[in-house]
């Protein structure tokens, strides 16, 4: 390799590994990039991947594919030659493609919480609260549940259909700056999503909204709501829930019925067995059938070794990008 090349690439891996080890305050972090650079990054990028019909990750994913199968084909042929290039080449390309992630959207990662920032009370967090929501959950299902319209939106309809309420939820919780939804959109990924469970993601480089294609229709209000709330700079998964949960509160009766029936399962798996059972009892037929489709979904397209190794690849992810609770927010 040229001797400027060289220099290039230790360059890049060297602000790369500085980037992801150095401490940096959530406070700056908030103040410069959460607050200042992303905003300005996220509509323009958001608009252009919404004209774009296919996912530009499947492309992004496709062309790095094929150039590190060239690179490790050529090492092979000439590994006196070109075995350590390809090592050279591999680091570089995941030291850039790493920067460019914290520039996009990674830094998000690293800023204050959102309880920091709300009227958030630590000691209202307790066992009876939570058997106080879940007994609001249950009757919110039941009240909602037989004026649900005969059919539910499509993927297309609901971003025009629920950027009303995605906004009213921004003015009470922020952030307060114009986030632009992305359209959701299939990815080759699709087959991945549902092999682990994984409902959606953003795209941190182009920012767009990927979905596992194949939930049940009730379920894409609050994937979508939730995946909006990671584009408008929430990467902590728990905030990212709460920005949704509160668009679909702002929305129509289906997108609330979405929202609770997405509550549910996480409530109810943090109750004690016998307050689980009672809570259970006291579902209606409609929703209950719900729920067991729901329950019939996962256990039919998933697996439970890919499960677990895709939750403890995401949790790892997220443990580095600095966030310490990982899969458990």
């Amino acid at each position: 390799m040229p001797k400027r090349s060289v220099v290039v690439s230790l360059a890049l891996i060297g602000a790369a590994l500085i980037a992801a080890f150095v401490p940096m305050r959530s406070d700056r972090v908030e103040r410069l990039f959460s607050d200042g650079i992303y905003p300005v990054i996220q509509p323009r990028l958001t608009f252009l991947s919404n004209q774009v019909p296919i996912a530009l990750f499947d492309v992004l994913i496709v062309i790095a594919t094929i150039i590190i199968v060239a690179w490790l084909v050529l090492a092979c042929l000439r590994f006196k030659t070109h075995g350590w290039r390809f090592i050279v080449r591999t680091a570089t390309m995941a030291a850039g493609l790493y920067l460019v992630f914290l520039t996009v959207w990674g830094l998000n990662y690293r800023r204050e919480p959102l309880r920091r920032t709300l009227p958030f009370r630590q000691e209202r967090v307790t066992q009876e609260a939570l058997v106080h929501l879940a007994q609001r959950t249950v009757g919110e299902l039941n009240a909602i549940y037989p004026k649900l319209p005969p059919a539910w939106p499509g993927w297309r309809d609901l971003p025009l259909q629920l950027r009303p309420a995605f906004d009213r939820a921004r003015a009470t919780a922020g952030p307060y700056w114009r986030v632009e939804p992305g359209y959701p959109k299939r990815s080759i990924l699709n087959v991945y999503f549902k092999r682990t469970a994984i409902d959606g993601m953003v795209d941190p480089f182009f920012l767009e909204v990927l979905v596992n294609q194949d939930v049940l229709p009730l379920e894409r209000p609050f994937i979508v709501s939730h995946e909006w709330g990671h584009l408008a700079g929430r990467a902590d998964e728990s905030e990212a829930s709460f920005l949704g949960w509160l668009t679909c509160m702002n929305g129509p009766l289906w997108a609330r019925y979405s929202a609770w029936i997405s509550l549910y399962g996480t409530i109810v798996a943090g109750l004690p067995a016998a307050d689980r059972t009672a809570i259970n009892a006291q579902l209606t037929a409609g929703p209950r059938r719900d729920l067991d489709a729901l329950r019939e979904r996962i256990a039919r397209q998933s697996t439970p070794v890919a499960r677990r190794a895709s939750q403890a690849a995401y949790d790892r992810s997220l443990k580095a990008n600095r966030l310490r609770e990982g899969v458990a927010s």
